[in-house]
Formats: C-alpha cells, structure tokens, sequence
C-alpha cells in the first residue's frame, strides 16, 4: 500500500531539502518513490539540478525515484475550464455567458488556488499505485494547511447541497407529474451525480489523510517559525492530522575549541541562543523533534542532499508515522 509522507512549514525554512532527503532515504530503503512539489517556487529542480513537469519522471542518477512538479497557476486555469465545460453542456445558450463571467470572478477569490490545488492533489493520490512512498513538499504552512483541511469541510457542504437538491427535484416533480407516476428527473440529474462524484472525491482524500499519511513540520531555530509552527500544530489537530515530528533546520555549526575571534564568539552565541530555544522547543511544543540538521554554506544539491539525508533517520520503514527512527 502507498503511504504518503507530508512536509510543511513556513517558507524559506527548507522544506525541499528536508522532503528530497527524506526521498533519497526512501529510495535507500528499497522503496519506490515519488516526490511532488506543491511549492509555487519550485527548488526541486533546483536541488536535483533537473527540470520536471506535470507528470512523474525519473530523477537522475537515483533508480526508484521521480519527481512532479505542479504549477497552482495552471491548476486554476485548468479547474476553470473543466467547470465551464461542465457547466456549458447543462445550461441554455443564454445562461452560458454569464456564468463564466460568474466563474472568472471565483476563480480571482480566496480560496480558489486551494480548491484546484485540491483536485489536483487526489489525481496524484490516486495514481499513486506504482510507488511505495509519496513524498510532498507542500507549499508555505497557510495554503497547505487550507488545503489539507478541504475535505472535512468540503463532504459536509456537499451534503447539504446534495440535501438542497434532492429536495428542489422532489418538489419539480411533485409539480409537474404528481405523486402517482414514477421519478425521472432523480436517477439523471447532471448537477446532482457532479454533487456525488465531488462527495466520493473528498471522503477518499479524508480517509487517505486520516490513516495513510503522515505529517511533518520544517522549522528553523528563530521565533518567527517557533511561533508559526506552534499555530500549525493546533491547526492540523483540530483537523484530526497530528503531525508526527518536527525537524529543526539551519542551525548553527559549533566552532572549534582553539577559535576565539570575533566571529567564533558571535557564533558561540548564536548556538548558545539556538540550543536554547531548541530546548523549549522540544518541551513547549506538542510534537516530537525527529532531527536536527546543521546549516551549509553553499547550496544543498548532490553530495551535500546526500549528507543531509544521513542527518535524517525517521519514518522509513513501512508505517511512515510510527516512531522517530522509522526502525
């Protein structure tokens, strides 16, 4: 079974390092993999040195891995021109233009980057079947977490225009035909099966989330990203998501006992003040710290991807949430 393994966090704290090393260490273990970008800034190429699309293509120089990446831009074009199809194929000629001059203007509000991120989202999770592990590198911890709390809120809406409906046909047909003859307009009412195939859609993203995924969330050591993952934490558990670990990047490298100019105490105390808030971190903070990982100098590309994934030991074997070390 395809288990599916979540980063997020705020941006800039590195989640495309952390989710491509977590990869490589899936592909390590033998597993087939697969890596999605949801991140509009794209750094998957950039650490694999590689372009990728749409669709799934290999990464090179590592067998069992592949990479996607999805342009939320294109994803919106493309939810609204599905609908126009949609929609233009049930309603008279005359309704044509104002609706889609209805749904231009949706597709402008808040919201509308979620809802067909979303679709977009359960297409890769249901074409998961050739790998053993998803790996997401999701977009800043607003968006993703929007997203991921979509189809709680989205079966529940559904119903109630699935009710609305139901009932809006039982009337017309009550009207029209009376109570004796027999109903025709339930069993082929086009809004009505678009209604149910959007309900299927989010209970099977609601069940994967609930008990195939796993979450976790980047950090770096500075209140700001202290703060916002706090915030994360409470929100991924009121959606019934808890998040399985935390991992703390960037942290200042320690410099050798004999340095002792001005740059080597300012860094003693950069780590002095770092240790300290990993410590209240790891008190304060409702989730386990799973890693800790040492800034670099230079870009992490190649073989410095390869020495941060051996910074990282969690949630390799099957059951990708179970434990800190995976083992």
């Amino acid at each position: 079974m395809t288990e599916f393994v979540f980063f997020g966090g705020k941006g800039g704290v590195g989640k495309t390092t952390v989710s491509s090393a977590y990869a490589l260490n899936c592909v390590d273990a033998g597993l087939e993999t697969l890596v999605v970008s949801t991140d509009p800034a794209h750094s998957t190429a950039d650490v694999f040195d590689q372009e990728f699309g749409d669709e799934p293509q290999p990464v090179e120089g590592y067998d069992g891995l592949s990479a996607l990446e999805i342009d939320p831009e294109r994803e919106v074009q493309d939810h609204l021109q599905g609908l126009k199809r949609q929609l233009n194929a049930q309603l008279s000629a005359t309704m044509v233009n104002e609706v889609d001059v209805q749904l231009e203007m949706a597709h402008q509000t808040p919201g509308a980057y979620e809802a067909a991120l979303f679709d977009r989202f359960v297409d890769v999770m249901r074409s998961a079947e050739p790998y053993d592990r998803v790996v997401f590198d999701t977009s800043p911890t607003g968006s993703t977490l929007r997203l991921l709390a979509l189809p709680e809120l989205l079966e529940n809406w559904i119903e109630r225009l699935m009710d609305k409906r139901e009932r809006s046909i039982d009337l017309y047909e009550k009207a029209a035909i009376g109570n004796q003859e027999p109903r025709r307009v339930m069993d082929g009412d086009p809004i009505l099966a678009r209604l149910r195939e959007r309900k299927e859609r989010f209970e099977f993203a609601g069940e994967v989330l609930r008990d195939e995924a796993a979450f976790y969330l980047v950090m770096n050591p500075d209140e700001l990203s202290i703060r916002e993952t706090e915030r994360s934490l409470e929100t991924l558990e009121d959606a019934a998501l808890p998040v399985h670990g935390l991992v703390v990047n960037r942290l200042t490298p320690e410099p050798d006992s004999h340095e002792d100019g001005r740059g080597a105490r300012y860094l003693r105390q950069r780590v002095a003040t770092e240790r300290d808030r990993l410590e209240r971190i790891e008190d304060d903070l409702d989730a386990p710290v799973v890693a800790t990982i040492e800034t670099r100098i230079e870009e992490v590309r190649g073989s410095l991807l390869e020495d941060v994934a051996g910074e990282l030991g969690f949630g390799i074997a099957a059951g990708a949430g179970e434990g800190a070390s995976g083992d």
